[in-house]
């Protein structure tokens, strides 16, 4: 007597295709909100010359940036990879409520930050300063953004004061390489493109960024959950 096998059933929405097509929706959702909450600053900087002069303006249009970040991430990270139950939008709109004043707390000094440095290379001529000073401003500029990589994950997904998230940013600065060494590579690849091709190329794949930034952090993001959170 011939019995036949037991299929397992799949529900609808959990498949790898479904999953796939859940990330692919999630994406474009969130870059696309990411873009329209942007959008002013990015119009700004379009209409700016690419004098120096104009650099602290730039700063000025790039202020949404942090709040956008934040929310993309925070969206990402919740996401579900559930075809059948997907509200990036919702999860968007939220990360931008419970984090846009977090963020601007950490994103607006180091924005100052970084057009300061940005304004004396830019006039490094006009300062007298030997050239090795160049070399230094560089390296202090690219440690700040990587720093701030830092801060914008532990800012998305965890409550914590000003201060405790910009120590906890330096101090996982040095203890996850790995994390880091993975935002040096998407600040390089994120400098390539805009140097290379098309200043708005990151922008359009800012989600994308984000999200394997959200994916290099694990470790990051577990140890916080972890350690420093009740």
């Amino acid at each position: 007597m011939i019995t036949a096998r037991p299929t397992r059933s799949v529900d609808f929405g959990t498949g790898y295709l479904s999953r796939a097509a859940a990330l692919l929706h999630t994406l474009l959702t969130v870059e696309a909100l990411l873009l329209a909450t942007t959008a002013p600053g990015l119009l700004g900087l379009l209409l700016l010359g690419p004098s120096p002069a104009n650099l602290p303006l730039a700063a000025l249009c790039l202020l949404p940036l942090g709040p956008a970040a934040s929310a993309a991430v925070y969206a990402l990270h919740h996401r579900s990879r559930d075809l059948t139950d997907l509200r990036p939008a919702r999860a968007y709109r939220r990360g931008l409520r419970i984090n846009s004043l977090a963020a601007l707390r950490l994103w607006t000094p180091l924005l100052a930050w970084l057009t300061v440095i940005a304004f004396t290379l830019t006039h490094f001529t006009a300062t007298g300063l030997p050239r090795w000073w160049a070399v230094l401003l560089t390296v202090i500029g690219v440690t700040s953004l990587l720093w701030g990589a830092h801060a914008l994950l532990l800012t998305s997904l965890f409550t914590f004061r000003a201060r405790d998230t910009a120590r906890l940013a330096a101090y996982f600065l040095l203890r996850h390489g790995r994390t880091t060494l993975a935002a040096t590579s998407l600040l390089a690849l994120t400098g390539a493109m805009t140097a290379l091709l098309t200043e708005a190329l990151p922008a359009l794949l800012a989600a994308p960024l984000l999200l394997s930034l959200l994916h290099s952090g694990r470790s990051v993001i577990a140890e916080t959950e972890e350690d420093f959170t009740p």
